[in-house]
């Protein structure tokens, strides 16, 4: 970590090989020595005969550093053995049992006050250490890079992973001194709330500049660039007043081929072949082939090829799911296939493709999008409606216009996107660098003076006062 944090004098092997090295006089134990751990088995059902509960789910861990009663949580319902083991006592951890990713297994979270009436929900797992002074700092090991590394490794699972019991309790952890434990907990309160303060004004930055680039795009596509043109009202509730001399048009007779979907069945995956993308590809206006659904065939890239062949400046929409009216466009010419959840859009001449693939991407089209979806199991845009949307249309000389102020405005705001993204991923590195460090021993923090001392408050002491000062 730099010159600026001390080594302990001496070290010792852990015999562990995602330790290394521990401080000489630090033991390491299995975590079962050091906690006792009770997997969650309270659904999100209520039942009859069962008490009415506070349920802490999934997402209040995986989404905050800290649970209090600040908090809101579901009703559900409990049984009296289960509100006696998994109500919420100060000090608990609660980590992430299960899910979709092996890299979301172990999440922590820290519980800063008893809680009555909120119980610990399924997917989820209590670690509650018999030593208060040692949640603190259990919980920052959970977060440490060697401990998330390790417990990926550990979850099982091909589309869902889970994290068993034994493999929880059997894991060493190292164990400092109590008055060290406190002091590293106290520490990292401090210098990652730093951390988390520049890593919110960058996320708050990427927000204003998202909002930025929507309002540029909305504008040209809607208003024109010439703020003199005589206006229009329209007969269109979401789209307001345009350029006199613009036309409105159904999206439907603007295409040269009916809107059409994906194929309507699950196709054998390959480890490589044709790829294969499906709605978790389609992000930001592009096409991100690192996160295609898998590879096909070349038998089945042909059958599917019939209903549906992507080409170049082809515009996909997002039909279902929790990204239902995401928007991209084809830019290459290589081979690959769509899945169901896409809908895809080939625009003909004389309209420019990418004046329609700017005026989808509008707050106005995005607007009118989720008035228009359907709820079923999910969020569903329907063909039909996709194909009524009715936008607004100069003559083909303006839309190139209109087309290249936005190529030229556009990747501006995504490059500063993009470097304020970059920044937070350094950030979070930072971040998981200096826990890691701190918890296995590898800087002494003893010496640090506490924000007390110093005459400083720091936003995580300020949520976290109670634990730390166990």
């Amino acid at each position: 970590m730099g010159d600026r944090y001390q080594a302990y004098p001496e070290y010792k092997d852990s015999g562990v090989e995602w330790l290394g090295d521990v401080p000489k006089h630090w033991n390491v134990k299995k975590l079962k020595f050091l906690a006792n751990i009770h997997p969650s088995n309270v659904d999100k059902k209520t039942k009859n005969g069962e008490q009415p509960v506070f349920l802490c789910n999934y997402t209040d861990v995986y989404y905050n550093d800290t649970v209090n009663s600040s908090m809101s949580f579901m009703k559900a319902t409990a049984t009296q053995e289960q509100i006696d083991k998994f109500t919420l006592r100060s000090a608990d951890i609660i980590i992430t049992k299960d899910s979709e990713d092996p890299n979301d297994i172990a999440i922590p979270t820290f519980v800063t006050e008893n809680m009555e009436g909120v119980v610990c929900g399924y997917h989820l797992s209590i670690i509650r250490t018999d030593i208060i002074s040692y949640g603190a700092y259990i919980k920052r090991v959970f977060e440490s890079g060697f401990a998330r590394a390790y417990f990926a490794t550990k979850a099982n699972g091909l589309t869902r992973y889970g994290l068993g019991t034994y493999s929880l309790e059997n894991v060493f952890y190292p164990e400092p001194p109590k008055i060290e434990a406190v002091a590293i907990a106290k520490f990292l309160d401090h210098e990652t709330a730093k951390i988390d303060i520049l890593i919110e004004k960058q996320q708050h930055l990427i927000q204003l500049l998202k909002e930025k680039r929507q309002a540029v795009i909305s504008h040209a596509v809607t208003k024109g660039l010439n703020p003199d043109v005589p206006m229009k009202d329209t007969d269109v509730d979401w789209l307001g007043r345009v350029p006199a001399h613009w036309n409105i048009k159904a999206l439907k007779y603007m295409v040269s081929n009916p809107i059409i979907d994906g194929p309507h069945e699950t196709p054998n995956k390959f480890d490589e072949g044709i790829p294969f993308i499906s709605a978790e590809a389609i992000h930001n206006g592009c096409i991100n082939f690192d996160k295609i659904w898998g590879f096909i065939s070349e038998e089945e890239h042909k059958r599917f090829s019939k209903r549906f062949f992507p080409k170049k400046n082809d515009i996909f929409v997002v039909k279902v799911g929790a990204t239902t009216g995401k928007i991209a466009m084809v830019t290459t010419t290589d081979v690959f296939n769509i899945w169901v959840p896409l809908a895809a859009v080939r625009i003909k001449k004389p309209i420019v493709p990418k004046f329609v693939y700017y005026q989808l991407r509008s707050s106005s089209i995005q607007d009118a999008i989720q008035m228009n979806w359907t709820y079923g199991t999910q969020q569903t845009l329907g063909l039909k409606t996709l194909e009524n949307f009715r936008l607004p249309i100069p003559q083909i000389q303006e839309q190139h216009e209109v087309v290249s102020y936005l190529d030229d405005i556009i990747p501006t705001l995504e490059n500063l996107i993009s470097k304020a993204n970059d920044f937070i991923a350094l950030l979070q590195e930072r971040r998981t660098a200096l826990i890691s460090a701190a918890v296995t021993g590898k800087i002494n923090v003893l010496n640090w003076q506490s924000p007390e001392k110093s005459g400083q408050t720091s936003k995580a002491q300020i949520k976290t006062n109670k634990e730390t000062s166990l």
